[in-house]
């Protein structure tokens, strides 16, 4: 299960160390794509083809919504590999949609890790900090408990 909070830097080839406590949830090939909020979703092989499958599943054919949904998440989804220093590269394409310039967060968000540029994070999880009693009301709300 992918948790915790990590930072690290990118190199100035787009090249991304992987947290150590990240790499046996993720394994040597997984897949990085864009995610909500402009950050990066990174998904095991298997939490990637069981995703890639519902999206599978949409009416891509006749409903637009169904369409743009699996071109946002399959269209900019590439494969990451892990070099011998356990680093990956971050194509060009993504690290300018999540505006990843040098200072990186990785979050374990369970089943996928999602990788923020540090001053976008810190100021979603402030935002998320200050809000909390709400969105815990909301959770519970929708039938989830602490």
């Amino acid at each position: 299960m992918l948790k915790g909070e990590y930072s690290h830097n990118i190199d100035t080839k787009g090249r991304l160390i992987i947290p150590a406590k990240f790499r046996d949830d993720l394994g040597e090939h997984f897949v990085i794509t864009k995610g909500m909020e402009n950050c990066l979703y990174v998904y095991p092989e298997d939490e990637w083809a069981t995703f890639e499958a519902k999206l599978n599943a949409l009416p891509t054919t006749t409903d637009k919504k169904a369409r743009a949904f699996a071109y946002f998440f399959q269209g900019a989804a590439t494969d990451g590999d892990l070099d011998k220093q356990g680093r990956t590269l971050i194509p060009a394409n993504l690290r300018e949609f999540a505006q990843l310039d040098k200072e990186v967060v990785f979050i374990g968000m369970g089943k996928r890790a999602e990788i923020w540029d540090k001053q976008r994070w810190i100021e979603k999880n402030t935002e998320v900090e200050e809000n909390i009693e709400d969105i815990a009301s909301d959770m519970e709300a929708s039938g989830f408990s602490i």
